[in-house]
């Protein structure tokens, strides 16, 4: 059983039994279903209903329709549902629409209720310092650091989290995610100006398979969103994408992100320049509210509903001017660990790995560390080092061996000569 609850009680939108309540213009689910009916060839009302995420009771009115208009050959019955195809006028119509765009999925819905939802369903954080401790019981971490984190979390606004390299930037992101409790609806695709724009993508959202029949099947139940982005982001990504062979708008990364977490990686090493990144985000961080457009010029408005988090080693003065960081409101410092820290993280790597390692090795390993004129001790060391230890086993025919001598022979790979 899933430990995430339904939202119904926030965000439950209703199954709609008429055409009019779907909130999109008729026109495009007539297209919809000639279109699926091209692809399946012979159809049925629950076939239709499936592929489209629609009610029977809406397919059997624009059916209806469809056969008063001479669209639809019936072929017979399956149980007490009808067979059929599309007539030669039919197929007529669905070739011409299939010019204008190849989408036959779910029905989107209307970008009003898409508001609505988003809205409904912003994150709303009850958590202390336990709660998050249990939230980042995998890392080695201390109570100062988690009450930075609190606030800012609780916040549910952007994050800058900064500090030098190696020392758990990343995976203290990643981990707020565990704060949020709940589930969130997102729909397949929204509809703007008779255009689809496919939201829902199976690799940033991860379905929950607990399906309601009284809630409309358009939306689909998902934990909150989790997207990381690094120095691939490019100006183009935060924008609409319309694929030319489908006619299908592709959303933007803050959009998929809405009702979740938008982590931006290295930030000030991405291919598109920290301004150019700034000045595109500095009103939808302050407003709460994004603006994109259409390929026609048409421009509308989404919500942005997720918290940014910007992840980086680098000064934030180097990166932003005053006014931006303004509008960063939590900014963490991640700093280089300590002995006693790292000694802690260098037993959980080990143990987690099977390796035996001598008593004093975790004490060894940080004078290697410390060697050639290095002054800080970082988080990732332990892990990375032993990774090498064991790519030594696997090249000698042997599991890896955690002695003095082969501790030394992992760190000269590991640090580059000064």
């Amino acid at each position: 059983m899933s430990t995430y609850a339904p939202v119904h009680t926030a965000f439950s939108p209703a199954v709609p039994q008429k055409l009019k309540d779907l909130g999109v213009p008729e026109s495009l689910v007539l297209d919809l279903m000639v279109r699926r009916m091209m692809i399946e060839g012979n159809s049925t009302q629950a076939s239709l209903a499936r592929s489209l995420r629609l009610s029977v009771a809406v397919i059997d009115s624009v059916f209806k329709h469809m056969r008063s208009q001479q669209l639809i050959e019936v072929k017979g019955m399956i149980g007490n549902d009808y067979n059929f195809t599309l007539s030669g006028a039919g197929k007529q119509l669905a070739s011409e629409r299939f010019q204008v765009s190849q989408y036959a999925g779910a029905c989107p819905v209307s970008l009003k209720e898409y508001h609505a939802a988003v809205k409904a369903q912003s994150a709303k954080i009850n958590i202390d310092r336990s709660t998050l401790r249990a939230a980042f019981s995998d890392l080695v971490i201390k109570d100062r650091m988690l009450d930075q984190l609190g606030p800012a979390i609780i916040s549910q606004t952007s994050i800058f989290v900064y500090g030098p390299t190696g020392n758990g930037k990343t995976s203290l992101a990643e981990r707020m995610l565990r704060v949020y409790k709940d589930a969130v609806l997102i729909p397949h695709a929204v509809e703007v100006d008779n255009q689809v724009i496919s939201l829902y993508d199976p690799v940033v959202h991860q379905t929950i398979d607990e399906e309601d029949p009284d809630v409309d099947p358009r939306w689909i139940l998902c934990k909150r969103p989790c997207l990381i982005v690094g120095g691939e982001l490019i100006p183009s990504m935060l924008e609409l994408r319309l694929d030319e062979s489908s006619g299908i708008y592709a959303a933007p990364l803050q959009m998929k992100a809405n009702n979740g977490i938008l982590i931006i990686d290295d930030f000030g090493r991405q291919l598109m320049s920290p301004r150019d990144l700034l000045n595109r985000w500095i009103v939808p961080l302050d407003r709460r509210v994004d603006y994109l457009t259409l390929r026609y010029g048409v421009k509308f408005q989404i919500p942005f509903e997720s918290m940014v988090v910007f992840s980086t080693n680098l000064e934030p003065s180097d990166l932003a001017d005053e006014a931006f960081l303004r509008r960063i409101h939590n900014k963490v410092y991640v700093d280089a660990v300590d002995a006693g820290d790292f000694d802690l993280i260098f037993e959980r790597v080990v143990r987690a790995r099977g390796l035996d390692a001598e008593f004093d090795s975790a004490e060894f390993l940080r004078k290697l560390c410390l060697r050639d004129g290095r002054t800080e001790l970082r988080a990732c060391y332990p892990g990375d080092i032993c990774n090498i230890l064991q790519s030594i086993g696997r090249y000698e025919g042997r599991g890896a061996i955690m002695t003095k001598p082969e501790l030394e022979r992992a760190t000269e790979l590991y640090f580059a000569k000064s």
